[in-house]
């Protein structure tokens, strides 16, 4: 079968051997793929957790039909329409545990499918399931025109937030982010944002960040936040390192949380993807929590949908077909 593979010259589409399911595998015809920024480090031979260096099939993402069950395997049949995540998804069939997938709603296009469940996965742990957002309250995304950002506003929104803030450094996209649940947009490369929050929410700042960005923005989040406000961090857009207010963080009692599927166990995995079930599904067939396509590539063009990624003029998910 084709594949997308990381080789001894960089990525290229190559012929592998088509998986086999084992246990509680499902084996899947992939139809199409999302892209996301932790594949654009491993297409340059970075590894993602425990996965990637030569000879990994690319991709985390996509949409699809059952081809075959492990023997372990349950809650989906044959020829089932699915939606998932995972390693290998680049390619024309992959493996996926059977509690890390979702069924893709019939009112849903193969690639619109795809968009879904990174973020979804992603944004119900870190907003509700570890952030605790309650109704009433202030929220605050870092990076809030990718397409988890996205995601993140709108579960908000879902939730009851009051007040929704979503950051982006680009001009056009945060134009856009009211489109997508924002009540307010700020630029996070400009050192006026936390007045901006403060002003926005009365002094106190926000009840909850969810940030991607981290780095540079760490010290600007923490006064952003209110007294015993909580900050998950689910990414490092802004650098890895960076100074931190430690005073500050104790003065306002700051709960601080990491986030990361790089660590979990698939027990963890499965119960996330439960939970998305059994809170917010009704939002995603009625197309309530969606996100919007930049734009669709073939299979062949795989590298040009990561160039156009990596241009990072996109807003939404980049999505390849097969």
């Amino acid at each position: 079968m084709k594949a997308y593979v990381y080789g001894p010259e960089g990525a290229r589409i190559s012929d592998v051997t088509q998986p086999k399911p084992k246990g509680t595998q499902v084996l899947v015809r992939v139809r199409a793929c999302g892209l996301n920024r932790a594949d654009t480090g491993m297409r340059k031979g970075h590894a993602h957790g425990a996965a990637g260096g030569v000879g990994t099939v690319l991709g985390m993402e996509w949409a699809g039909e059952v081809a075959e069950l492990g023997p372990d395997a349950n809650g989906v049949k044959v020829g089932d329409r699915i939606m998932g995540s995972g390693s290998a998804a680049f390619a024309e069939y992959t493996l996926a545990d059977h509690g890390r997938l979702f069924r893709a709603p019939s009112n849903m296009s193969f690639e619109e499918a795809a968009t879904l469940p990174v973020a979804l996965a992603t944004m119900h742990n870190a907003v509700v399931t570890v952030g605790g957002v309650q109704p009433g309250q202030a929220v605050l995304i870092q990076g809030a025109s990718s397409g988890v950002g996205l995601m993140a506003m709108q579960i908000a929104k879902l939730k009851g937030a009051r007040l929704v803030i979503g950051s982006s450094t680009d001009a056009y996209r945060r134009g856009r982010l009211k489109e997508f649940g924002a009540d307010l947009a700020v630029d996070s490369s400009d050192p006026k944002w936390v007045a901006e929050v403060l002003k926005a929410t009365g002094g106190e700042g926000v009840d909850l960040i969810i940030d991607q960005v981290s780095g540079k923005v760490a010290n600007q989040n923490l006064a952003a936040t209110k007294v015993l406000g909580r900050i998950v961090n689910v990414g490092r857009l802004g650098g890895t390192h960076a100074d931190f207010n430690f005073d500050l963080h104790a003065a306002r009692r700051i709960s601080y949380i990491g986030v990361t599927f790089r660590t979990r166990t698939i027990e963890e995995v499965r119960a996330i993807f439960d939970e998305v079930r059994n809170d917010i599904w009704s939002a995603v067939e009625s197309r309530k929590l969606q996100l919007p396509i930049d734009k669709v590539y073939a299979f062949s063009e795989i590298d040009q949908a990561f160039e156009h990624m990596e241009a990072n003029k996109h807003l939404g998910k980049i999505v390849v077909t097969l």
